[in-house]
């Protein structure tokens, strides 16, 4: 059973979604604009404002902004960071609807989300700062088979839908000397809109060879049974024999799925680690301007040693127009976030840590906030 929590950071409680629920029925939420009662612009040691700050989005990285609220609550007792995993198109919603301080989100803002955001900035840009970088594993629960390898146009085929069993000679082809059951292939998708999906999608759409018909979007297309968030699907695949799905590596580490290795067509099956995932992240291009960030991943990349199936996820925030203590809550948090002591954080929890020449760039544009 998939499970949102809110993680409230000061006294790192954590309270279910459902006791949120609860307590939204006694009062409006509060717009993101307004001072909470402890908001302050002064310093609680150096760079410690006091105050509360309100962040959704994402649920593929979860756990990495867990871990990065915690740390950075060591270093910044009086400051608390609510962040809901509610999933990227979710956060951006709610980021544009004025609800929160700052969204995380699996895919740069498309044009019209950019319009919004700007909009909900006060008429300045808005701006994605990658952040996280979460590889997407295909995992997997198959009875008797402890080690998988699919490509790109036998991935596309089996989330469209048209292989449908385990032994089917596409996958029997790639798994040479595997036993493969005879029975029907469940396939667990995100049923919220999520950019997971989109990322997940863009790389059948790049690699399928024609297989995957429908565009990339944060929104299913393919086959199979929904879920919600992340930890629906895999939820559902460690409850379900002979079934898979796409989810952030460390949902797939959590919950002992096995991981499928993937033939890139370099010639050798790759295995996602921290490395091989860094590798495919060197092919990223810059397709933002000035602040922004945003990236353009080759999900077809060919490289020796390199995992072409990941995500980046951003951080969206208004470069100007949130209240002077806001501003200095958002830009304490990210610069933590970004630094090398959050990023070190990262790697034990199967994320890849931001190269430097990114890391750079996204702490010089948390710096231009204002």
């Amino acid at each position: 059973m998939s499970v949102n929590r809110l993680f409230r950071v000061g006294s790192v409680a954590v309270a279910s979604l459902g006791v949120l629920a609860l307590s939204a029925c006694g009062s409006d939420p509060q717009p993101s604009g307004s001072s909470s009662p402890d908001s302050s612009a002064s310093s609680a040691g150096g760079d410690c404002p006091k105050g509360t700050l309100n962040a959704e989005g994402s649920s593929a990285q979860k756990n990495a902004i867990e871990e990065v609220i915690s740390k950075y609550n060591e270093k910044c007792a009086d400051v608390t960071v609510n962040y809901n995993p509610t999933g990227s198109g979710a956060g951006i919603k709610q980021f544009n609807a004025n609800q929160v301080d700052f969204a995380g989100s699996d895919s740069a803002l498309k044009p019209d989300e950019m319009t919004a955001a700007t909009k909900r900035c006060a008429n300045n840009p808005a701006v994605d700062l990658p952040m996280v970088i979460g590889p997407i594993a295909i995992a997997y629960n198959v009875d008797g088979v402890s080690k998988l390898t699919l490509d790109g146009p036998t991935a596309a085929k089996i989330f469209q839908g048209s292989i449908k069993t385990w032994n089917d000679p596409a996958i029997a082809k790639l798994n040479a000397g595997v036993t493969l059951p005879s029975t029907p292939i469940s396939v667990f998708f995100r049923s919220d809109e999520s950019g997971t999906t989109e990322n997940f999608t863009k790389y059948l759409k790049a690699s399928g060879g024609g297989a995957w018909t429908g565009e990339p979007a944060k929104k299913w297309t393919g086959t199979g049974s929904g879920k919600e968030k992340s930890a629906g699907v895999a939820e559902g695949v460690k409850s379900t024999k002979n079934s898979i799905t796409y989810v952030e590596w460390s949902y797939a580490v959590d919950n002992k799925l096995g991981v499928a290795q993937i033939d890139n067509g370099s010639g050798t099956p790759v295995e996602l680690s921290t490395e091989s995932a860094g590798k495919a992240l060197v092919a990223a291009k810059p397709a933002g301007t000035g602040s922004d960030l945003a990236l353009k991943l080759d999900y077809a990349t060919k490289a020796p040693g390199a995992y072409p199936i990941i995500l980046v996820t951003y951080e969206i925030a208004c470069t100007k127009g949130l209240p002077a203590e806001k501003t200095a809550l958002v830009k304490s948090f990210l610069n933590y976030f970004v630094s090398k002591d959050g990023q070190a954080s990262l790697t034990d929890l199967n994320y890849a840590p931001l190269p430097a020449e990114i890391q750079t760039k996204v702490e010089a544009a948390i710096q231009a906030i204002s």
